[in-house]
């Protein structure tokens, strides 16, 4: 896992501008804390920090090839889990290998099949080949999305990174930011090729981006398509099985530590039970984290959307499992730490506004990169084998909208609540969801036959699965990355997605439950009571004094009243929300205060110019 980033400029010698480059590649300091290099010919230079994982001494970045034509060279990002299959392979065509890397496997692969080889790796991966015998930039993006890459055109070429932060470090690129982007903020939808900065774009999902003295082109190399699907019960959580079996014993290959991230729930307990038993057969023993805060389990309150609490569930599965197990317990005072905020925001180059789940993130990420550099999650399993309470929600199912927005609203509010109404007004988000959902669901295939019914579902489905399980995925990396650590995501095997997906809904439901087929492919290696448990989302701190310090943090806001945060949200609700008695702090009014806060940090920290009207 690292960071990549690069500069094609046609009408330079990029030689020149090396303290760019350099300053670029260093915005990734982050994602790759073992080692940096960058690689500079002519009209380009590409930029790399890693983060060592497979062949510690000889993955080494950027990588090169010699042609007779021309160099071939390489930045990548991730981990190409079928490296060792497509290595035998290249070495039957002719292929000689000087390092035990996947990265040497990703350039020898295009060295021998081009753009195509993107259709034959199985993996998490961002990458970009400088082909010096066309003198031209391929950028790929794996299928899901799971890593990172964005780009930016210019006059004369592109600059590209794994963060937004690579590209404006570069003075070609200017930090502004319009109402497109401030809606994608208050949407919660990712808009595919969207980049939050303006004029920036990412690396689509499944799509390669090329750039050359004609300018650029995408291609579309895989995407979630409509298929029969042959199997019955029984067979299909028999194949689920088999699959999940596949994906965990080629995302546990790593030469440095690696562990789970528990939380009790069906997804990541079935993972890691299937891990531990992997790692069991050549006697190792898995280690698990997860995720708890100071008095939780004791004070615990239900509510619509969490039932019960994590922490006694993930005990019995690593009691179950026999993983070597510990409990991250994070206290208000650090979830709520302004510093905190600050890191996760300067992770994502944007103000999401996810609060004490982001911090938490963080903070857990953080203390498990003190144990291990790989951790593999349960993260995608809902939208995959549809989990969510919106999958059985009537409003939701049946709403012409995005189903979680449906459930957002009724639980949370409108957070968007806090801007000044004439932003609100020139955001117009009604009618930006509404063509988002249009465009969203326009290109979903019916399958001929398939009712009214499980047309809508497959509708469901298909959303969770390319526009909300990407802000999820992005979350997840930027949140590991920060601290240097991998997270793997077995659910997103893109073999496992087009299987469950194609599976109708009565057969992913058949027991009238969630995640039917995850639940009755794993049953064996559960305990009864994570079988026995209804989905519940990431925890969030129920501690009073969590809503107190965002109320301090918010006066102290309200105090300076000529911040820049002031042009986006409205001081009266801010004041009024940061003034309210405990009890009456509702989950609105205590996320419009995380909102508000995670704003006013980001402008401080990115000084962007904001275009508003």
């Amino acid at each position: 896992m690292c960071g990549i980033t690069g500069w094609v400029s046609y009408d330079r010698d990029i030689r020149g501008e090396a303290a760019t480059l350099d300053a670029m590649t260093e915005t990734m300091s982050c994602r790759g804390p073992d080692d940096r290099g960058t690689w500079i010919s002519g009209p380009v230079g590409l930029g790399h920090r890693r983060l060592a994982i497979i062949d510690l001494p000889g993955g080494r970045q950027p990588m090169e090839v010699q042609t007779p034509q021309g160099p071939l060279a390489v930045v990548y990002s991730g981990e190409t889990y079928n490296f060792t299959e497509l290595r035998r392979e290249l070495t039957g065509r002719g292929h000689r290998f000087t390092t035990e890397s996947d990265t040497e496997v990703v350039l020898h692969g295009y060295l021998e099949w081009g753009e195509a080889v993107a259709e034959r790796l199985n993996g998490m991966y961002a990458f970009a080949v400088w082909d010096g015998r066309s003198q031209k930039l391929v950028m790929i993006r794996d299928r899901m999305g799971i890593k990172p890459f964005y780009y930016y055109p210019t006059p004369d070429g592109v600059l590209f990174g794994s963060e937004p932060k690579a590209i404006l470090a570069n003075p070609l690129a200017r930090a502004r930011v319009g109402l497109d982007g401030l809606r994608e903020l208050f949407a919660f939808v990712k808009t595919p090729g969207h980049a939050f900065w303006e004029g920036m774009h990412e690396v689509e999902p499944g799509t390669i981006v090329t750039v050359d003295h004609s300018g650029l082109r995408r291609h579309v190399y895989w995407s979630l398509e409509t298929r029969p699907h042959p199997d019955d019960r029984d067979a299909s959580i028999a194949r689920v099985r088999e699959l999940l079996e596949d994906i965990v014993e080629r995302q546990l290959v790593s030469d440095v530590p690696r562990c789970t991230l528990l939380s009790g729930g069906l997804d990541s307990s079935a993972m890691t039970a299937l891990a531990a038993r992997k790692l069991a057969a050549s006697g190792e023993t898995v280690r698990s984290f997860a995720v708890d805060f100071v008095g939780q389990a004791e004070n615990f309150v239900a509510d619509e959307l969490r039932t019960t609490p994590d922490t006694p569930f993930v005990h019995d599965v690593a009691s179950a499992s026999g993983t070597d197990h510990r409990d991250i317990v994070l206290d208000s005072n650090a979830l709520a730490d302004p510093a905190v905020r600050a890191k996760m925001i300067t992770a994502r180059d944007m103000p999401m506004g996810f609060g004490d789940m982001d911090a938490s993130l963080y903070l857990l990420f953080r203390a498990i990169r003190e144990q291990s550099t790989v951790a593999l999650s349960g993260e995608s399993a809902d939208e995959v084998f549809g989990g969510y309470l919106q999958f059985f929600d009537e409003e939701a199912r049946n709403a012409d909208m995005f189903p979680w927005l449906v459930r957002f609203a009724r639980h949370f509010g409108d957070d968007a609540d806090v801007l000044r109404p004439e932003l609100s007004t020139a955001l117009n988000l009604p009618s930006f969801l509404a063509d988002s959902y249009a465009d969203a669901v326009s290109g979903i295939a019916r399958l001929t036959g398939e009712s009214d019914f499980e047309y809508r579902m497959r509708k469901i489905c298909h959303l969770h699965l390319t526009r909300f399980v990407r802000v999820l995925l992005d979350r997840k990396d930027r949140a590991s990355m920060a601290v240097g650590l991998e997270v793997r995501v077995p659910f997103c095997d893109h073999r496992l997605v087009e299987y469950v997906y194609n599976a109708p809904w009565s057969l992913k439901s058949f027991d009238g439950r969630e995640k039917s087929l995850l639940r009755e492919a794993t049953a064996d290696v559960l305990p009864k009571s994570v079988y026995d448990r209804v989905k519940s989302p990431y925890p969030s701190t129920q501690d009073p004094k969590y809503a107190i310090a965002l109320q301090e943090h918010a006066k102290d806001l309200l105090a300076n009243p000529s911040h820049p945060v002031f042009e986006l949200v409205d001081r009266a609700r801010v004041r009024r929300a940061a003034e309210r008695e405990v009890p009456q702090i509702t989950q609105a009014s205590r996320r419009g205060l995380e909102r508000t806060l995670d704003l006013a940090l980001w402008l401080d920290l990115y000084t962007p110019e904001l275009i508003l009207s």
